[in-house]
């Protein structure tokens, strides 16, 4: 199970609000596909379960060493794998063990700028 023991935000993502961090919205993103994924993802936030802090040793133990500095920590399987920042979905990848799909191919166009004959008959967009 990844645990993401988060700063104190608004709400549960911190997608919300009249300005949003573009890194809050890809990161939540990110979670939903590891979420789909099949791996167990657990978010937590001071703001609203402040006792899920308190109750964890280890994140009470980093807070000590640290300060608030060390959040966002994240913890997999009992152990700190990143803290103080927010990881990218390669890095969630490799610790949970998770394949990245390549992209979708995208239509490639045979001919012409605008997939016509490109016979000198078409006119391009």
């Amino acid at each position: 199970m990844l645990q993401v023991f988060d700063r104190p935000q608004c709400c549960s993502s911190g997608v919300c609000g009249p300005e949003v961090d573009p890194v809050l919205v890809t990161f939540a993103a990110d979670l939903e596909w590891l979420t789909r994924e099949g791996v167990a993802v657990e978010r937590i936030n001071p703001v609203q379960q402040p006792e899920a802090f308190a109750a964890n040793a280890l994140v009470r133990e980093e807070l000590e060493k640290h300060g608030v500095d060390c959040l966002p920590l994240m913890v997999l399987d009992r152990a700190v794998v990143s803290r103080g920042t927010f990881p990218n979905r390669s890095q969630l990848a490799a610790w949970t063990g998770v394949a990245i799909g390549r992209p979708a191919d995208l239509p490639v166009l045979k001919s012409g700028c605008c997939g016509g004959t490109g016979n000198g008959s078409d006119s391009c967009c």
